[in-house]
């Protein structure tokens, strides 16, 4: 059974800056593309960041590319989200998915387009 454990938020400052890690389980993921969204209250969910888990191929929406940096580590089969220069808009809670992938295509930025999800974690930026 796939689990996507996301841990790593918190409240901080604008300006600083924050690691969320999203621990995956369950089966190799090799073949797949893990996705980091976000959710602000009253607001849909949207798009963060993706990673190719072969071959490290990452995409981020324009909101948060320069500021965000998304990685795996193979060993420890985690996927990590560096949030640099946190702003107010940027609170919200985020979630770890993920997704097999059998093409070169790793362009999926709509949540549904994920199988798998995490509970998600909380992240508060402070102006």
């Amino acid at each position: 059974q796939v689990q996507l454990v996301e841990s790593g938020g918190g409240l901080v400052q604008a300006g600083g800056s924050l690691r969320l890690s999203c621990l995956a389980s369950g089966r190799t993921f090799n073949s797949h593309i893990m996705g980091w969204f976000r959710q602000a209250p009253g607001k849909e969910r949207e798009f963060v960041a993706l990673i190719r888990w072969s071959g490290g191929n990452t995409y981020y929406a324009d909101s948060v590319k320069g500021r965000f940096t998304i990685s795996r580590d193979n060993a420890k089969n985690t996927v990590y989200l560096q949030m640099n220069s946190l702003k107010p808009e940027d609170t919200a809670v985020y979630y770890c998915a993920a997704r097999p992938t059998y093409s070169s295509n790793y362009y999926y930025t709509r949540g549904a387009q994920y199988d798998y999800w995490g509970q998600g974690t909380q992240v508060t930026v402070s102006s």
